[in-house]
This record gives C-alpha cells, structure tokens and sequence, in this order.
C-alpha cells in the first residue's frame, strides 16, 4: 500500500467511495470533494494498491477547535500557524476495510500534520464509531454542535505533542 496527496485523477474513485461508505446526507458532493483535491490536497491523503484507491482521509486545518458545519461547505487554503487538523472524511472501500487501511491513513495524516506544525487532529463522528477513535487514542470531547446530516455528532481529538 502507498499513501499519496490526492489528485483530480483519483476523483470518480473517490466519489464512489464516498458514496458507498456515507449515506446521502452525510455525503460530500462531487463540487466540494473536487475543491478538497484542488485546494487542500496537502491535507487529502489517498491510500492506494495497484494503482486502485483503497481509501482518504481528508480535512481542511483551522484555528477552532471543532469542527463547524461551514467547513463541510467551504473549502478555503490550509494556512500555516494554524493549530487543529481536522477530518471531514475518512473511508476505505468495502473489500479494503479491515486491513489497515483506515489506521495507515490516520498515522499518515498525523504525521503530516506534525511536520506542519498542528497541535491537534479534530473529527467528529457517530457514537457508534466512538470506540474505534479511542482505540487509536483519540479521545471523546462530547456531543458537537455540527448538526451535518441531521445526525447527532461528537467531537474526538488526538493531541499531536503526545
């Protein structure tokens, strides 16, 4: 497995991950995953074997320490001297998962983010994937105030100093 910055050339793979693993309220719309690539492909890291995507993770930084609603929306340049890293998306293809994909994608985008400084990695997620972020020491910081889906979200971090 190799892990790279996405490019536009990886987009249609991306997509149809996206729209596997997230239902249609949850999911990116191809307008704002092209954005992600053209404008934080820093921060948009593809895992892939053969020449096929297994999986992304992706996230603009910010000076919060949460993710808000707008930055699903908005897709503004990664700027230095910011202190949180945040993911918007993780996913790894159905016939990829449970191989350490998501796990490879996690310890990459941390160290991308050290190197650039970052104090923090910020997520939010389902209860349910709860115990899968702890287990990768991210730590539950409560219910979010994004309402992103109609879905009940938490705010998990992962202090990058540690």
């Amino acid at each position: 497995m190799e892990i790279t910055k996405a490019c536009q050339a990886d987009f249609e793979q991306i997509m149809n991950i996206e729209n596997t693993c997230f239902p249609p309220n949850e999911a990116a719309s191809p307008e704002a995953m092209r954005k992600r690539i053209e404008i934080i492909s820093d921060t948009f890291l593809v895992a892939f074997d053969n020449g096929k995507v297994l999986g992304y993770i992706v996230g603009p930084v910010t000076n919060s320490r949460y993710i808000d609603d707008e930055l699903f929306e908005k897709v503004i340049p990664n700027r230095t001297g910011l202190p949180t890293q945040t993911i918007l998306s993780l996913a790894v293809a159905p016939k990829a998962q449970g191989k350490g994909v998501a796990t490879a994608l996690l310890n990459e985008l941390a160290k991308v983010s050290r190197v650039q400084g970052r104090e923090i990695i910020s997520l939010t997620c389902l209860e349910r994937l709860k115990p899968y972020y702890k287990a990768h020491g991210y730590v539950d910081e409560g219910i979010a105030e994004s309402v992103h889906g109609g879905e009940v979200w938490y705010n998990m971090t992962f202090n990058l100093n540690n």
